[in-house]
């Protein structure tokens, strides 16, 4: 698939990746904490309200542009994710002016351990991809249809590779979440993510409609090569 003949495809690249990034930078520092009526004190990384934003995206572009068009937004995404946290690394380890006293807040908000930074890497691409693959899969059983089943389906998938992968790969042994509870946040994590996914359905369901008649474009990966190391379509 050339995707150069498409006029909106690299904006939603670019849109994606910006998305990656910005979680990177801002939402791992921050811890929040909500008293909700029932189900009581829920606390979560802010980190939870941008990657959701990124499985939107990457079922917008498989059910739009095709598995090999997303992938290659994935893998620009990933590359970017690791552009941004290794530079935050080599920021932080800078050393400070004398008279700058702002080292310590600046590495709160910017020095993830390398440990979070891999797991987080690792994660987001297991994640994304098996969101792609289980969304290309799932538009050909259903014949097109019923595009909720595959975009919730998706992300259930996906976001659950994400958050098994990545909680444990950062924080098993840590010190910072007790073992105990890892699996806990694992499951509030993933609850919320894809709470998020569900709520944003009928936005999903309009920028899809858009794009598709915009490009003339409705793709089926139906001879696809599903290898995620690969760009042959």
């Amino acid at each position: 698939m050339k995707t150069n003949n498409y006029k909106y495809y690299d904006l939603v690249m670019a849109a994606f990746v910006t998305v990656l990034i910005t979680a990177n930078i801002i939402g791992p520092a921050k811890i929040s904490q909500f008293d909700l009526p029932i189900f009581g004190v829920i606390t979560f990384g802010a980190g939870v309200l941008f990657f959701p934003i990124a499985f939107i995206f990457g079922d917008i572009l498989t059910e739009v542009y095709g598995y090999a068009a997303s992938r290659r937004v994935i893998w620009a995404g990933f590359a970017g994710l690791a552009f941004a946290s290794f530079m935050a690394w080599v920021v932080v380890a800078l050393p400070p002016a004398p008279f700058w006293k702002n080292q310590e807040v600046y590495e709160v908000a910017f020095g993830s351990a390398w440990r979070v930074a891999l797991a987080g890497l690792i994660a987001f691409a297991a994640g994304e991809f098996a969101n792609s693959f289980v969304m290309a899969k799932m538009k050909i059983w259903t014949k097109g249809k019923k595009l909720w089943t595959r975009t919730i389906g998706s992300t259930v998938i996906g976001e659950g590779v994400d958050s098994i992968l990545f909680y444990p790969l950062a924080f098993y042994n840590s010190g910072i979440i007790p073992n105990e509870m890892l699996m806990l946040v694992v499951v509030a994590q993933f609850l919320a993510k894809t709470g998020v996914e569900i709520a944003f359905t009928p936005i999903t369901y309009k920028i899809i409609k858009f794009l598709k008649t915009k490009e003339n474009i409705d793709f089926y990966d139906t001879k696809t090569n599903f290898n995620p190391f690969t760009f042959k379509h």
